[in-house]
């Protein structure tokens, strides 16, 4: 096991910068999440911690040791990539053995290796078959035992279940967490689905445009977002944004959208007439009379919750409510909003205020 120590990275092709100045700090034992959509620079910077991609500036630590120039097989890192790159014509076990014959390790400690990674993955039954004979969710698992029998200091993890079905997800989040807490090794795991960072991370990074926007635990984020991306990145659905300022009625501050639509406010340093972006989270909304009252739009159910989209003006606000609520198209609804379940940020800059 190991820390890592991501310090200043910068990434160029050419005269193209991707990463812009990247420091992440990962502890020993840690299962860390790097999170963001699709060019954001996840997987470049989980190459260049592989040894995939050169370093243009900074360095990457390992084990307190500075690796730029170590080659990727001596990083002591196994990844697992999206794709199973599973040999077709081996066996699960030859598969899942294969690093370790490369590496001319003697017989018996395949054997031991195999078997143990095997038990610990259910794979042990699997041993004689074929790539070809297994399900996705198995396959997966043969291309983790791959790499738990190479012993790591780190596990590199790269959208390892974007090819799995949504049910089977869930599973190996459960499957990959679990081994994490089997082994206490280090984990860096890329991910484009937050419910994935949410679920399964000690800590995300998320990052944006070759930049980490914020660092911290995932009901951090989900509590504390410094800025309106994280907020509308971190939390699903995602975080209900509305444009405004803030006013003066009856001698207390209160938030009016540009289309006029009043709602309550938390305590707040903002000030007078000062342009704000204004949050509340969908699952934070109650239904009542009491409330802020929308026209309905669309009402989504699901079972266990109801997702109801409403309008007031030009303002759409989105609710998720676990109640089953019989609302139709165009009635009208009140949207009850606590102001402690406020987030404010700035206009312009869009931090957090």
């Amino acid at each position: 096991m190991a820390n890592v120590k991501i310090d200043n990275v910068i990434k160029r092709y050419g005269s193209l910068q991707v990463m812009h100045g990247v420091n992440v700090d990962i502890e020993d034992g840690e299962f860390v999440v790097l999170v963001g959509p699709s060019g954001c620079g996840k997987s470049t910077l989980l190459r260049m911690l592989a040894g995939l991609e050169e370093i243009s500036e900074g360095t990457v630590s390992i084990g307190d040791k500075v690796v730029n120039d170590i080659l990727p097989k001596e990083r002591d890192i196994a990844m697992v990539f999206q794709s199973y790159a599973l040999y077709p014509h081996k066996t699960v076990y030859d598969n899942i053995a294969f690093p370790l014959k490369m590496a001319k390790r003697p017989a018996a400690e395949i054997e031991q290796k195999v078997t143990n990674a095997a038990e610990i993955l259910d794979l042990t039954k699997y041993l004689k078959r074929y790539p070809k004979e297994l399900s996705g969710g198995q396959r997966q698992r043969v291309a983790m035992g791959r790499a738990i029998v190479r012993d790591p200091q780190v596990f590199l993890f790269d959208e390892p279940l974007s090819n799995l079905d949504a049910k089977l997800r869930v599973t190996m989040r459960v499957e990959i967490k679990e081994l994490h807490q089997r082994l206490g090794t280090t984990i860096v795991y890329v991910t484009h689905d937050q419910i994935e960072a949410m679920t399964m991370a000690d800590k995300i990074v998320v990052m944006r445009d070759g930049r980490v926007e914020q660092i911290g635990s995932p009901l951090d984020l989900y509590d504390n977002p410094g800025n309106v991306f994280v907020a509308g990145f971190i939390g699903s659905p995602s975080m209900n944004f509305v444009h405004g300022k803030i006013e003066v009625k009856d001698g207390k501050k209160a938030f009016v959208s540009d289309g006029g639509l009043t709602l309550p406010l938390p305590e707040t340093t903002a000030a007078e007439g000062q342009s704000v972006t204004y949050g509340i989270r969908p699952e934070h909304i109650q239904i009542g009379d009491t409330g802020v009252k929308m026209q309905v739009v669309v009402v989504e159910p699901t079972g266990s919750e109801t997702q109801i989209f409403a309008k007031a003006g030009n303002d759409l606000i989105d609710a998720l409510v676990k109640d089953r609520v019989m609302a139709k198209p165009r009635s009208e609804i009140g949207f009850i909003i606590d102001p402690k379940d406020v987030h404010l940020f700035d206009r312009k800059t869009e931090k957090r205020i």
